[in-house]
Formats: C-alpha cells, sequence, structure tokens
C-alpha cells in the first residue's frame, strides 16, 4: 500500500514539473483591455460588428460559430450569423458578401470553414474587403504578414503568439517546429515566429504529412507547435524535456462512455505531461484564445473604419 502511494506522488509531481498553458488568465487579462476600446468606440457611437457566414450544418461549425456569437454580445459588440444550404451557388455567396462589404453595420465578415467541395474557398475569402478580413486570410491580408506589416493577424497564429507572451516563454534564438502547413495555422505561424515580431526571430522547421521520419524533427524542438488534425500524433517518445507545446488540434474521437465521444488535441497530454517544460491543454488551451482574437480583430477593424 505504502508503496503504492509513493509511485502516485511521485507521477503527481512529475505532472506538476510540467507547467500547464491555460488561456483562461491571458484572456481575461485580453478582454479587460478590449472592454476599455469597446467603451471608447461605444462613446463614439460605433459598436464593433462581425457578420458569420455558416454554410450548411456541420455540427463542429455550429458549435464554434454558436461560441464566437456569445462572446461577441457577452462584451457589448453586434453579431450576427447567416446561415446557407450546403447547395447554395458560388455566385449566390459572392453576391451575399459584396452585399455585406457594403453594409456599414459589419465591421469584420467571417466565412465559417470547411465550404462545401463545389464552392472555391480562396475565392470567397478574396471576394471580402481586406478592410473587414478579420480572419487574416485575404490574400493581401496574408502578403501584408509575410512581409512584415500585417493589417489582421489570422486569430490562432495571433492567440499562441499571445500565449507565448503571456507565459514569458522565449523565441529569439530559439528551434520552433511547426507540425502542419496549412493556411490557416501553419504558414502565418511561420512568419510570425520567424521574423522580428514581439515573440519572433526563431528558426522554424515546418513538418508536414511528407516528413519523414517525424520524430527526428520534433525531438530538436524548443518550441512544438502542432496543428495536423490527427489525434495524439504526437508521443512522449517524439519530445525532449525542454520543450514548450502548443496544441492547436481540437479532435473529437468516438468512444463507449455516455457521450460517446472525448475531445482531444494532436499531442497526448497524458502520455507528455510531467515530461515537458510545458504544454497546452485540450480543451482550455488554443480554442478560446482563437475567439478572443477575432473579437480583438474586429474592435481594430471598427477603430479603423471598415
Amino acid at each position: 500500500m505504502i508503496k503504492k502511494e509513493i509511485l502516485l506522488i511521485n507521477n503527481l509531481e512529475k505532472f506538476i514539473n510540467s507547467k500547464i498553458l491555460y488561456s483562461k488568465p491571458v484572456v481575461e487579462k485580453l478582454i479587460a483591455h478590449a472592454r476599455k476600446e469597446i467603451k471608447q468606440l461605444s462613446n463614439q457611437n460605433i459598436v464593433p460588428g462581425l457578420a458569420v457566414v455558416l454554410i450548411g450544418d456541420n455540427p463542429a461549425s455550429k458549435i464554434y460559430v454558436r461560441n464566437k456569437h456569445k462572446f461577441f454580445l457577452t462584451n457589448h459588440c453586434h453579431s450576427e450569423t447567416f446561415t446557407f444550404d450546403l447547395n447554395i451557388s458560388q455566385d449566390e455567396l459572392l453576391s451575399f458578401i459584396e452585399d455585406l462589404n457594403q453594409n456599414n453595420k459589419f465591421h469584420g465578415i467571417l466565412v465559417q470553414l470547411p465550404l462545401p467541395n463545389h464552392i472555391d474557398s480562396q475565392v470567397v475569402i478574396n471576394s471580402i474587403n481586406p478592410s473587414k478580413d478579420v480572419d487574416g486570410f485575404h490574400s493581401e491580408n496574408l502578403g501584408k504578414l509575410f512581409l512584415g506589416h500585417p493589417r489582421f493577424i489570422p486569430c490562432t497564429p495571433y492567440g499562441i503568439v499571445e500565449l507565448l507572451d503571456y507565459y514569458d516563454i522565449e523565441t529569439t534564438g530559439k528551434h520552433a517546429v511547426i507540425v502542419g502547413r496549412s493556411n490557416i495555422v501553419g504558414k502565418p505561424m511561420v512568419s510570425l515566429l520567424s521574423q522580428s515580431f514581439k515573440k519572433g526571430n526563431a528558426t522554424v522547421t515546418v513538418c508536414h504529412s511528407k516528413t519523414n521520419p517525424l520524430r527526428k524533427y520534433t525531438l530538436q524542438a524548443d518550441i512544438l507547435i502542432a496543428a495536423t488534425g490527427v489525434p495524439n500524433l504526437i508521443t512522449s517518445d517524439m519530445i525532449n524535456k525542454h520543450v514548450n507545446i502548443i496544441d492547436v488540434g481540437i479532435n473529437r474521437v468516438e468512444d463507449d462512455s455516455e457521450k460517446g465521444y472525448h475531445i482531444c488535441g494532436d499531442v497526448d497530454f497524458k502520455g507528455c505531461s510531467g515530461k515537458v517544460n510545458s504544454i497546452t491543454p485540450v480543451p482550455g488551451g488554443v480554442g478560446p484564445m482563437t475567439i478572443m482574437m477575432l473579437l480583438i480583430n474586429t474592435i481594430k477593424a471598427a477603430k479603423n473604419g471598415s
């Protein structure tokens, strides 16, 4: 019995040795400043407004959009969601977005991805007025980011930078390994971490589905950002003890529980916790930061008079 208790204590100590990078205190800090800006805009009769376009009835997208809407209303901003059937034509969608571009009630426009296969996502994103593209995915805005003069930083990478800053995780001179090369996370993170930004000046390696062996690169990371959408891809044998892990993945995995599923990240949290310097949880890590930065980008758009 005593041996079991000692083993339990040792395991607990290992777990505690890894700092858990919760988003809650970061959001609390950022929202305090955001509310001051919202109040200042209100005094000028300006209410930051967001239009969200949702195609179809994807359960995950609907939950995500609902959370965004609730967060905006809670913070005295305007939010409307416009829902369309999966069979909407690309021309119809483009026409609707043009109407939103002309609508002064909305300072930000967000088209929830993914879109149906018959619609070209980039054509749709590029139809948004760049000054209202609060997701930061318009080609012009991505170009500005890569030139080092961003108008809007994509929300998830922006949130990751704020997490790194809040927890004082050094990036200058460090080796950042990004697993995933999407336009939403991977590519913008390369630009943010490699350039001379607040949390930049890192040496960046990008890994993807063709990287072989992946473990060779993840073992070298001072900062590891996992953004693949593959549950528990990163395991404890792929990391070193001084790494700081940012887990972007939010994966719904079926199981035999009462709910029938559980949520996990791209990193095996249970296996890696205790072996690393720090790690974000899933949920409670990167997800809330994404919504927080969407609000900040919309406030910025309102201040700029989009």
